[in-house]
């Protein structure tokens, strides 16, 4: 395996970011108290923030978006109920089917369009179920924006609107698995709190885009945050002296939403120079955020490729035997796409080669 003499760029996901100097600092500075207790001033303060973007009323720290989603359905569904999830959505297909596992909640999956939109004669259907004793009673639908197995696809706040009153009109809730809802937002030209204002509640990660190390916020009204809270207890989400998690994000909901913007140039930059390299295949979006889904051939010929990005420095995420993932992020400079491009040229004459 040849070594290389440059640093490593990882693009398996956003995730592997890591913290800037300020929050380190932040983390070290941070004023603490007991936040199982409220007592935690740092927790207190970066709650507040986050409802106040969100346009929500009250917010709740959590260790993980999967445990933000959790603790969203579990709040807002009993034992038999039903949840109407995207059958591509991260909630159905990531997150080891707690909602179902934990809390007995029936996820009825309805199709993805390739921009991340639920098929609404799908949506209709299920909103039609009829009360009667025969079915679980749907009482939320859950939205992903942006969609992360639709290639990071903005969804149109057009279609929350319309999700958001077909669902509405039939006495459920609907709430938003925002994870990425500020690089939806970048996309779409708007603001986070009116994507946020298509759902009762919201989640949104800070370990993503924004950089931090740990943490999500799960947003909504008071009464549905008090039974959330609840909730994060039951699952063992109660964290102590918080402050040291929130301080990061903090930092983040002040200094790294606007930098997201170079993070979408990268993802476009490397989406036009991976479609020049023969073999690959980049997939469109309408709107490019900071992901890259490309296919590349048969499974044997996409294992050679990954395998020779691997031994170039180049990580990737593959998606399934075929097609990868390549997400921007912070860390990730425009240097890095260019080698990385150039490389994947390398890699792919390797693979594909006869």
């Amino acid at each position: 395996m040849r070594e290389s003499a440059e640093r490593l760029i990882d693009l398996r996901s956003d995730t592997v970011s890591l913290p800037t100097p300020e929050m380190r600092e932040a983390i070290a500075r941070a004023e603490l108290g007991d936040d199982v207790y409220g007592e935690d001033p740092t927790v207190n303060r970066l709650e507040a923030m986050a409802a106040s973007m969100m346009g929500k009323e009250a917010a709740l720290l959590v260790p993980s978006g999967t445990m933000g989603n959790l603790a969203a359905m579990l709040a807002h569904c009993g034992r038999g109920d039903r949840a109407i999830v995207g059958s591509q959505s991260h909630t159905f297909v990531y997150e080891a089917g707690g909602a179902s596992a934990l809390g007995g909640v029936v996820m009825a999956p309805v199709r993805n369009t390739d921009d991340g939109e639920l098929d609404l004669d799908e949506l209709k259907h299920e909103l039609a179920t009829p009360a009667d004793a025969h079915f679980a009673p749907p009482k939320l639908a859950v939205i992903e924006n942006t969609h992360n197995r639709c290639g990071g696809a903005p969804v149109a706040l057009s279609h929350m609107a319309e999700v958001s009153d077909l669902t509405h009109s039939r006495g459920l809730k609907v709430h938003l698995d925002g994870a990425r809802i500020f690089n939806a937002a970048l996309a779409l030209e708007t603001t986070a709190q009116t994507i946020a204002s298509h759902a009762d509640t919201v989640s949104f990660c800070l370990s993503k885009g924004l950089a931090c190390p740990i943490g999500s916020l799960l947003c909504g009204n008071r009464d549905f945050i008090a039974r959330a809270h609840r909730v994060r207890k039951m699952l063992g989400g109660g964290m102590r002296q918080a402050g040291v998690v929130a301080a990061a994000g903090i930092v983040a909901l002040t200094t790294m939403i606007d930098r997201l913007a170079e993070d979408h140039a990268n993802a476009r930059a490397l989406a036009e120079g991976l479609a020049l390299v023969a073999g690959l295949n980049v997939r469109h979006v309408k709107r490019r955020t900071n992901m890259v889904v490309f296919d590349a051939g048969d499974p044997a010929s996409a294992r050679r490729f990954q395998a020779a990005m691997k031994e170039r420095g180049v990580l990737l995420s593959a998606r399934d035997a075929t097609s990868f993932r390549a997400v921007t992020h912070y860390g990730v400079t425009r240097a890095d796409i260019d080698r990385a491009v150039a490389l994947a040229a390398e890699a792919a004459a390797e693979a594909f080669g006869d």
